[in-house]
Order: structure tokens, then sequence, then C-alpha cells
């Protein structure tokens, strides 16, 4: 089944436009999560809304969107009436500018987006945008309208299509001034610097996503098979306790050594099936 698009619209340069659709490049559906139930009665638990002074349920109808303009007094805005506010963005893509990519700083990148053509007639605007880009090394910057916000959107090639990537805009990111002023300007001893670019040499590897296990997400499955099983539960795995660093020359050179005399690493273990799920939310 071909996946379902997030998006539909049109991606414009200048007088040159496409159909396009939108869809998510990254999902946490495969991770395992949790229902809140009742632990008396074993049902599961449903979000109940309450009006926040009588403390009585509301009912779904009733439920509305309102602006707090003052303490206490709100302006009620319906969903017709944010459907009046059609700027381009809601619909198309139109990419106003191109940049480096090496000038956008990688704290604004927020969620990732694959793009491609919908149909065959805008496949050939869509591959004359997408290798220009290539060509000259650049990326686009557009504006997007998702969920009812409009976001900065950074375009660029990407296999066959594009990944579009919305960016946060700068009052959303925090300054590094804050948490980086009180660290010293240190001049440290070269042996010191070059201890520590051994073990990093030592360390050296390419980037490869499938060699990275999560750890937690497997200790939660043994966990969740051996209550499936009846089995008591046991301490999975062991924090090792925080090291205390006394001398940083010695903890260096103890760092290379350890390196050295660690073996091959074995292969990577594959991630073990979460049981199924009817069992396991009893």
């Amino acid at each position: 089944m071909a996946p379902r698009a997030y998006w539909k619209g049109y991606l414009k340069l200048s007088l040159v436009s496409c159909p396009i659709a939108l869809f998510p490049a990254a999902s946490s559906s495969e991770r395992i999560s949790f229902n809140r139930v009742n632990k008396k009665t074993g049902h599961r638990l449903k979000q109940l809304m309450v009006d926040a002074d009588s403390g009585q349920p509301v009912d779904k109808e009733d439920i509305g969107r309102g602006y707090e303009y003052a303490k206490g007094q709100y302006l009620f805005v319906e969903d017709e009436e944010l459907d009046k506010i059609k700027i381009e963005s809601t619909h198309t893509i139109d990419i106003g500018s191109f940049v480096p990519r090496a000038e956008i700083d990688d704290r604004y990148l927020d969620t990732p987006y694959y793009i491609a053509p919908t149909d065959q007639v805008g496949q050939e605007a869509f591959t004359v945008i997408r290798d220009a880009m290539r060509d000259k090394k650049v990326v686009g910057l557009a504006r997007l309208v998702l969920q009812r916000r409009e976001h900065v959107l950074m375009l660029e090639p990407f296999d066959k299509g594009l990944l579009g990537t919305t960016l946060r805009y700068a009052y959303e990111v925090r300054s590094a001034a804050d948490y980086f002023e009180d660290i010293p300007d240190l001049k440290l001893p070269a042996e010191m610097k070059q201890l520590a670019a051994h073990i990093i040499e030592g360390k050296s590897d390419h980037f490869d996503p499938k060699s990275f296990e999560d750890h937690y997400e497997n200790a939660l499955v043994e966990l969740l098979r051996t209550k499936q099983a009846g089995k008591p539960v046991q301490t999975i795995g062991e924090a090792p306790a925080a090291p205390r660093v006394i001398n940083l020359m010695d903890a260096l050179r103890a760092s290379i050594s350890a390196s050295a005399k660690k073996p091959a690493a074995a292969s990577k273990e594959t991630r073990r099936a979460a049981p199924k799920k009817k069992a396991a939310s009893r």
C-alpha cells in the first residue's frame, strides 16, 4: 500500500510549478507505548474534559477554541473562521531564496518530510528544480502551513526526490551564551590534548544509523516478555557508577590502555520482537 500523504499542494519556483505531496520521513510508531489503565479493574482509561470552575464533564460538541485576551476572558474562534485564513503557503510551497546548506545552524532543524511529485505531468518541473539545486549545491527556503501554523521549510535534493525540513524560528532557539558563559578558557598542556586526540582517532568511524541499538527499548521488551510469562521481574542490566576523575592525565592514559586491550566488537544483536499486544496489555 502506498504511503498516505501528510500534505498535498504545489511546489513553485518563480513561474515553474508542479503538484507534490509531503510524507513524514520519521516515525516513532515502532516504539513500545503504554496506556493509562485502572489498576483495580484492568480497564483502559479515557481522557475526560472537565470545566475548570464547576468540575463538571463537558460534552464533545461543547468543546471549543478560545484565546485568552484578559484574565478569564476568551475570544471564541471556530474552525470555519480559521479556514478563512487563505495565505499562499496553505497550498503552495513557493521557494523564495536559496542558501548554502552549511549556513543553516542545526539547532533550527525540526521535522523532516519526503517530497515527491504526484503526477507524471509535473515530474519534469519537479526534476528541473531538484537538479538545479543539486548542481548549485544550495538548499531552498520556503514557507508552508501545517496544522494551522506557518513554518519555514528547507528543501534539499534527496535521492530521487526532495527532503523538506521544517525550521524553528529564531525566537524558539535559546542562546548558547546562557549556558556556556561560565565555562572558562583553559590553556591545556600539549600532552593532554595529544592523548585525547589519540583516543578519538582510535574510535573514529563512519556514521551508520543501523549500528545503534535502543538498549532501553530492548530491556523494556525483555521486561514485558518476563511479565507475560508470569515470572517475577528482576533487575535488567546495571547502571555503572559515575566515574571519579582524580587525575585527568592518568585517566587519559588509562583510557588508551583500556582501548588497546578491548577485543573486537561482536556483531550487533537484532532487536527482540515485542510481546503480543493482546497478552501484554492485560
